[in-house]
């Protein structure tokens, strides 16, 4: 069989419609496939460019982040002597307690010592 500009083929047109129509509805479907790509790729590169620009630092960030957490280390050991001045406080309300009835201790000890020595006849 010989092929040519003018050979004729006889197909219904019916056949003729479906492949017009297939090939037009894969036309449509490619076009959408590739416009969906398009669009997700689109929102990736944006989405990155986003994380990359949030992610940058400058040096003044960077300087105040470092401050940031020397100041809260600072503030940790300042806590920390705050909580043993503290406790340091309370012993020393304590031994002042303990001073006082000492010394009172101490007087009622000395005028006993006096009233004992005039009870026994010593007049010095």
């Amino acid at each position: 069989m010989k092929l040519s500009e003018n050979t004729s083929v006889a197909m219904p047109i019916k056949n003729m419609l479906a492949i017009i129509g297939g090939v037009i509805i894969g036309v449509l479907a490619w076009s959408d496939l590739t416009a969906r790509l398009t669009s997700l790729e689109t929102s990736r590169e944006l989405m990155n460019a986003d994380l990359l620009k949030a992610s940058e630092q400058t040096t003044v960030d960077k300087e105040q982040f470092l401050l940031l957490e020397d100041l809260y280390e600072t503030i940790e050991k300042h806590q920390e002597l705050l909580d043993k001045n503290i406790h340091n406080q309370v012993m020393l309300t304590h031994i002042e307690k303990q001073l006082e009835k000492a010394l009172n201790d101490i007087e009622e000890l000395k005028d006993s010592n006096r009233e004992m020595k005039y009870t026994n006849g010593s007049s010095h």
